[in-house]
């Protein structure tokens, strides 16, 4: 894959898909930055070469042509004051205008498209959207890892447009790469995963792929109640796929043959319904009453988790390990991602696995304290399963 640093820019117009997928309040004001932040070396690059920038992004899920609230034309402002000069807007990005400011561009100068995702031939990985989106530029700069597992038209489709020379990954692209290939090639042990959210069938083939790594695979999220019942254990109306019981069984024995400490919480914060004001109790993991779910770790499984977490010498985490958007059963998360800020600080590497992992560590304040937080979880998680990236695969 050529990167940036191969590649001189000066006098070309890279076309370069960016992750501006960022959250928007109700007045289509930016609520983080953050993946606005980690393109900027890449762009600046680019323009201190002496060369000019269009960017390409989506943003939300548009249900066909324009919406007012998807539109890119929001993060203008914030941009500008990012790379400290004007950013043009070129609207529509199949539009006349946005062809002919494309092409007037001079060296040093930005101009933002609108969402690509307006076209339904961009998810389709339509060719010929994906060939006119190419003739905006004359060199291709993929920096979306977040979308990288994604054979859509501008993050993969249009790369076929330029000579293989004229294909680069930007730094946040490599940086993504470098991270995950540290944990999966080159992990000092122990080395311990953290998987939470709500659903086994989410990281089953993940979950495989760690058993043959890891010291420890810290299980949390929805997901623990599966593995409980799989232990003959009652869970109440907690989550269950009741169809991936025997599957959670395949896991547990699969550790043990290898080795591997697959720890389950062995108590359970429960409440009485789906809700922050529930009647609240502690109940082993195992004996759920009926009428009362799980919905974060218990006060032993979170000091258990937080013991073998400190002792790691490099940690993976992915998913919450509770309903981590409701405060009163957020504490299991918040437990995780000190035990690995302090880890980090011991020493250990420590990376966060994008999506609600990302979000938990960055509000909860510890966002520098870890060694690298993904901007890709879906991406990431693809990648450490072994599965090609379309995005990457593309730059050759």
């Amino acid at each position: 894959m050529n990167t940036l640093d191969t590649y001189n820019f000066a006098g070309k117009r890279a076309v370069m898909r960016v992750d501006f997928n960022v959250p928007l309040d109700k007045d289509l004001r930016i609520t983080d930055d953050t993946r606005i932040r980690m393109a900027t070396r890449s762009v600046m690059k680019i323009l201190n070469d002496g060369g000019s920038v269009v960017l390409l992004s989506h943003l939300g899920r548009p249900k066909g042509g324009y919406e007012q609230k998807y539109s890119l034309e929001a993060l203008v402002a914030r941009l500008s004051q990012e790379y400290g000069r004007e950013v043009q807007f070129g609207g529509d990005v199949l539009g006349a205008e946005a062809a002919q400011k494309a092409a007037a561009l001079q060296p040093g100068q930005v101009l933002l498209m609108d969402n690509v995702r307006f076209y339904k031939e961009e998810e389709a990985g339509d060719p010929a959207f994906a060939a006119k989106l190419a003739a905006l530029g004359n060199v291709y700069v993929n920096d979306a890892f977040g979308t990288a597992h994604r054979a859509h038209a501008s993050t993969a489709v249009m790369a076929s447009s330029f000579a293989p020379q004229d294909r680069v990954g930007g730094y946040l692209l490599q940086s993504e790469i470098d991270n995950a290939k540290k944990v999966l090639e080159n992990a000092e042990r122990p080395f311990t995963a953290i998987m939470g959210g709500a659903k086994i069938s989410d990281k089953i083939l993940i979950i495989e792929k760690l058993l043959d790594k890891v010291d420890n695979l810290l299980i949390g999220g929805g997901m623990a109640y599966t593995f409980a019942v799989a232990e003959n254990g009652h869970v109440g109306s907690s989550l269950l796929e009741a169809d991936k019981v025997d599957l959670a069984r395949q896991l547990i024995q699969k550790a043990k043959d290898k080795g591997v400490n697959l720890m389950l919480p062995s108590d359970s914060l429960i409440a009485d319904k789906f809700a922050n004001d529930a009647n609240v109790d502690v109940a082993a993991n195992t004996s759920i009453p009926d009428g009362w779910m799980g919905l974060d770790l218990g006060p032993d499984s979170r000091e258990a988790f937080a013991e073998v977490i400190r002792q790691s010498k490099t940690i993976l985490w992915n998913g919450p390990m509770g309903v981590f958007e409701m405060s009163n059963f957020s504490l299991g998360t918040e437990y995780v991602a000190q035990a690995i800020a302090e880890a980090t600080a011991a020493g250990a590497y420590s990376l966060i696995g994008g999506g609600d992992s990302a979000a938990a560590v960055q509000q909860l304040g510890f966002g520098d304290q870890v060694s690298y937080i993904s901007t890709g979880g879906g991406a990431l998680l693809e990648y450490m399963e072994g599965k090609e990236l379309p995005g990457v695969t593309a730059l050759g």
